[in-house]
């Protein structure tokens, strides 16, 4: 939890500084593009890594270099040195790291718990995670104000910190294992044919690149939303749309964790994925900041639920032997879309014709309204059209079928 409470504060604390310095939501979009593009590059050597190796060591070195970068960056600030390359190039470093302990952690879980118990666990895991939009956007929200703001980035160090410890103190030894008769290349590689070859897993996985794409490349938008909407003069606006994102988040979790009927899990994951693509257009069309806070909450409840369901079935259809390599194709996926769309969503944010009156003028529809309702409609259709697959229905409709349990 501490390291995605890092994450999340270093995305606002980041997010605003890159806004105040260039008044764009394009830079804001690039900078989120190089915090997120490293999952494409990054995961297949750290999921490589997660089943050669002891996967606690794996993680713990992850957060030391995380740890080494907010050093820095606060260093930056604290001396008056921080320039627009810097923030581009740290939030790269940051990214890297980030993504190198996603398919890590993801490897890892499956590992602490019996399967029966798995969603419960990821549900628990995955509150932590998400209950941590929450705690590092509050942590950080009075130190936006300040004239020190390198406060939160040693804030940031401090979750680091914790992580690392808390990663040593795992007593699971845990890896996977590598075909001695095949080299380097074909075991570096195992998870794609793996992926690809599996009946549901590739649909799964599809199913999680739309969504992200669609509605979870939201990052780049706020700020010029709290600002231009809410007439924000600082980050509190843009912190409290992030915390709200993570308090929803934390309540669907904890009461997701719960659940244990196959059938209702398979109703979740088509319920949520509907109610995912609805949120993002209520808060684009939110009369005010309250509104949009309770959109936001939505959004975080409706996100999270659908993303735990998603890796759980990911987990469950997986042989512990493949887990880190399948987990880092996964994260390519994910990755790629949120990195590319957060890019697309920053620079279409800061084009004219995307603005609109509505009703005679009196309502406006921003740029960045009007990419959050596309995104929206775009993956309430293809939760549509995924009705029409057999297998995709058959889950929405009981559950994960027990006999595609990690058959490749």
């Amino acid at each position: 939890m501490s390291a995605s409470a890092a994450a999340w504060a270093l995305i606002v604390a980041r997010g605003w500084i890159v806004w105040e310095m260039s008044g764009s939501s394009l830079y804001v979009g690039l900078v989120t593009f190089l915090a997120m593009i490293p999952r494409v590059v990054i995961p297949p050597f750290t999921g490589y890594l997660a089943d050669k190796y002891e996967r606690r060591k794996v993680m713990a070195s992850i957060y030391a270099l995380n740890l080494t970068h907010t050093l820095f960056l606060a260093g930056l600030m604290a001396f008056n040195q921080m320039e627009m390359w810097h923030l581009m190039t740290l939030a790269f470093v940051n990214g890297a790291a980030r993504s190198a302990q996603m398919p890590v952690g993801q490897a890892l879980v499956p590992n602490l718990v019996p399967k029966e118990k798995l969603l419960n666990a990821i549900a628990l895991n995955q509150a932590t995670m998400h209950g941590s939009r929450l705690l590092g956007p509050l942590t950080i929200l009075p130190l936006l104000a300040s004239t020190r703001i390198e406060w939160a980035f040693l804030t940031c160090s401090l979750f680091y910190v914790i992580s690392f410890v808390q990663a040593l103190r795992i007593k699971t030894t845990s890896s996977g294992s590598m075909d001695s008769k095949k080299g380097f290349f074909p075991n570096f590689t195992q998870g794609i044919p793996y992926v690809y070859k599996h009946p549901l897993l590739k649909l799964i996985i599809m199913m999680a690149f739309f969504h992200c794409g669609f509605t979870m490349s939201f990052e780049a938008v706020l700020p010029v939303l709290s600002v231009e909407r809410f007439n924000a003069t600082s980050g509190g606006d843009f912190s409290l749309m992030m915390m709200s994102i993570g308090g929803g988040a934390l309540i669907s979790l904890i009461w997701l964790s719960g659940v244990t009927s196959e059938t209702t899990k398979g109703k979740l994951f088509l319920n949520l994925g509907v109610v995912s693509g609805l949120a993002p257009i209520l808060l684009a069309f939110s009369p005010n900041i309250y509104f949009a806070i309770g959109s936001a909450a939505l959004m975080g409840a409706s996100q999270a639920g659908y993303m735990t369901l998603t890796h759980t079935m990911i987990q469950l259809t997986t042989d512990d032997s493949v887990r880190g390599r399948v987990g880092a194709v996964y994260s390519v996926h994910i990755g790629g879309i949120m990195a590319s769309m957060n890019l697309a969503n920053g620079a279409m944010s800061d084009l004219s014709f995307l603005r609109f009156d509505l009703i005679a003028g009196s309502r406006v529809l921003l740029p960045a309204d009007t990419m959050l309702t596309i995104g929206g409609i775009l993956f309430i259709v293809c939760v549509f059209i995924s009705w029409f697959i057999i297998s995709l229905r058959k889950i929405y409709r009981t559950g994960i079928p027990q006999t595609t349990l990690s058959q490749p």
